[in-house]
């Protein structure tokens, strides 16, 4: 692969929705530009970009797949991305760092999920966007009836560049808006001139007069000169276009069908000449700046980091400074890719993409750079991982080999969370979905070589009291020699806000102050196991007002004995409860699914807080149970059909109905 400069090179992400057939897209563009002789098929587990072991079994896209296309003397690099919900960190990454992206739409399906969850993203940082409407080969696609969907719910700003000649069986080639040129598709993709159908004409002249209309605004000379009936030329029309594409002011749409390569071709075209080349300084002297955006665990040559490089260049055999770990890497290879494909290159310029192997410091997210350049790339704000999964290793002795390869999982996906329940001993997998979970047991085991259990996460009752009692405790044995003998009287009481209290009103010396440590910990250690289920007691004020001893066979251990005793006996007495942790939901929810949302949180024993708007969503706040919110991840996919998001943090303990608590102690018991 040749070395481009910066303006003839092209980075765009092509998002969709899974199943509207962007790697099939991304497939026939490299059978086009004629980096494979023979195009891969997703269901044969043969193209390029889906190379995972996970990917070709699922037949589903995990990982964002670094795909350069070379066309017209430009590289395209083009990033395959993940079309679930679960892998919406991949999309999230691969978004920071690119300069456009690609908006593949199913011609039958229309708008889907995924499309509203990554446009509204795009929409954030006002990215150039396209979008190609595919599959149009197929039953029931409607090319026109999809376009209508998206002026309706994306933008109005769509302008239409190309109309399908035929429809469904029939669709056999496109017309060129912008040229008014038709083409139909031989059977290696290359487009064949043909007459202007006249049953599209007069379409095409429509479309076209909203395209000039569309294009003339980004420029106020042209736009005098259209005003005043003078003829726009095509030069200027499509320099009006490659300006509003480049600002976010016009979204072009495309269409043809990726499986029988019909409009790949000039869809490249397009993005060559109309999508923007990457902003990069001008000047020589500034220094080497990129932005890690990816890791990869790869099997022959280890930890690959993935980056796009923002000024100077990247050369081989160099140090280069890690700005956020404050480390030096060192450089000794770089590798260009084309999904797995790694082609060693000796630099890469500003404005393209580069894979490192084996930096030792290196995470996603991190800024790499010229020693003396202080001043980071924006990172990546990823999203933060709702369902929870406990897991272990089906051998135990394979503790540490779980726990490196898990480290290995979390350098690759930042969505992931690993915790260590110190109370329920569990280890503690967060993800963002059970396709995701499933995939990261699968690689444990063929990757890994670790088999693992997974199940539900236990949840962390407690128990308290809620009454008052005074109970004696005895701890009294003669074995020969010396003995033991400890004895105290207590007072429980429940207390709110702490979780214990330890006090003590002896008068007199009937308990030595030299054993008195010794109660508070026998107490303490007596609370690690309540008297319903063995839950740890929280909420107790416990004071020690009486007691004996004796002048031999007292010791530390008799009073630790003897309080344990009397907490025990006396938490049993005063009205022990089971308690629950409580956990305050926010949901982002589309206004339609609010109903829904409300309804299902009652149904789980939740409590809303309230509601507030947020654009085109709101935002629920509410107050549940933690042990009905387990699969609310799920359940929340379900009902929003993946439109929604949420996030968790714990506010409090309190009581568990009696019947629920009553079904929790016999389980327990």
């Amino acid at each position: 692969m040749k070395d481009y400069q910066s303006d003839s090179i092209r980075n765009i992400a092509v998002v969709a929705h899974g199943g509207a057939g962007k790697t099939t897209l991304v497939e026939a563009m490299l059978f086009d530009s004629g980096a494979i002789s023979r195009l891969g098929k997703v269901d044969d587990g043969t193209t390029t970009s889906d190379y995972l072991p996970e990917e070709i079994k699922r037949r589903v896209t995990t990982n964002g797949a670094l795909v350069p296309v070379e066309w017209q003397g430009c590289k395209l690099n083009i990033i395959d991305t993940p079309g679930y919900g679960d892998f919406i960190g991949e999309v999230k990454s691969t978004m920071r760092v690119v300069d456009g992206a690609l908006f593949v739409l199913c011609g039958v399906a229309g708008i889907e999920v995924q499309t509203e969850v990554i446009w509204e993203m795009a929409a954030e940082t006002n990215l150039p966007r396209g979008i190609f409407i595919n599959k149009l080969e197929r039953e029931n696609a409607n090319f026109f009836r999809v376009v209508d969907q998206l002026q309706q719910a994306l933008d109005k700003s769509i302008v239409v560049c190309q109309l399908p000649i035929g429809n469904q069986a029939g669709f056999k080639g496109i017309v060129d808006v912008l040229t008014r040129q038709a083409f139909t598709f031989d059977a290696k993709g290359q487009p064949q001139p043909v007459a202007l159908p006249d049953e599209i004409a007069q379409e095409m002249e429509n479309w076209r007069h909203q395209m000039v209309e569309a294009a003339v605004e980004n420029d106020d000379e042209v736009m005098m000169k259209y005003l005043d009936g003078e003829e726009v030329s095509l030069t200027e029309i499509q320099q009006g276009l490659k300006q509003g594409i480049a600002c976010g002011k016009i979204i072009p749409v495309w269409c043809g069908s990726a499986l029988h390569n019909i409009g790949v071709n000039p869809l490249l075209d397009w993005l060559v000449n109309f999508y923007p080349a990457p902003a990069v300084p001008q000047t020589q002297s500034e220094g080497l700046k990129a932005l890690v955006y990816k890791t990869l665990a790869d099997p022959y040559v280890g930890k690959l980091s993935f980056a796009r490089v923002y000024s100077g260049v990247f050369k081989l055999e160099s140090a280069v400074h890690n700005l956020n770990k404050q480390k030096q890497e060192k450089i000794s290879q770089l590798f260009l890719v084309r999904g797995k494909t790694q082609i060693p290159v000796s630099q890469v310029r500003a404005g393209d993409f580069v894979a490192i192997p084996k930096l030792q410091e290196t995470s996603t997210g991190d800024t790499l750079g010229d020693k003396g350049i202080t001043e980071l790339l924006q990172g990546i704000e990823f999203p933060r991982p709702t369902l929870s999964v406990a897991i272990e290793p089906k051998s135990k002795g394979d503790e540490d080999k779980l726990g490196q390869a898990l480290i290995r999982l979390l350098e690759e996906d930042p969505t992931l969370r690993l915790e260590k329940n110190q109370e329920t001993k569990e280890t503690i997998l967060k993800v963002m979905g059970e396709l995701q979970m499933e995939i990261i047991l699968e690689r444990l085991g063929k990757k890994f070589a670790v088999e693992v259990i997974s199940k539900t996460p236990k949840i962390p009752y407690r128990e308290t009291i809620r009454g008052g009692v005074k109970v004696e405790g005895k701890h009294k044995k003669q074995s020969g020699g010396h003995g033991q003998y400890g004895h105290v009287w207590l007072e429980l009481h429940p207390l709110e806000g702490v979780d214990f209290e330890f006090g003590e009103k002896i008068f007199g010396g009937s308990v030595p102050k030299q054993y008195i440590p010794a109660v508070e910990k026998g107490i303490r250690e007596a609370m690690q196991e309540g008297p319903l289920a063995g839950y740890p007691v929280m909420g107790v004020k416990v004071v020690l007002y009486d007691g004996s001893y004796h002048s031999v066979d007292s010791s530390e251990l008799a009073f630790k004995v003897a309080a344990a005793q009397a907490f025990k006996k006396g938490a049993l007495q005063a009205k022990p409860i089971l308690l629950e942790p409580v956990m305050e939901l926010e949901i982002t929810v589309p206004e339609k699914f609010m109903g829904d949302i409300i309804s299902n949180l009652n149904a789980k024993r939740g409590r809303i807080l309230g509601m507030e708007p947020q654009g085109r969503r709101s935002v629920v706040k509410a107050q549940a149970p933690l042990a009905e919110l387990l699969h609310y991840a799920t359940d929340l996919k379900s009902i929003t059909q993946g439109r929604a998001w949420f996030s968790l943090k714990f506010v409090r303990y309190e009581e568990v109905p009696s019947k629920l608590a009553a079904d929790i102690i016999r389980l327990r018991g």
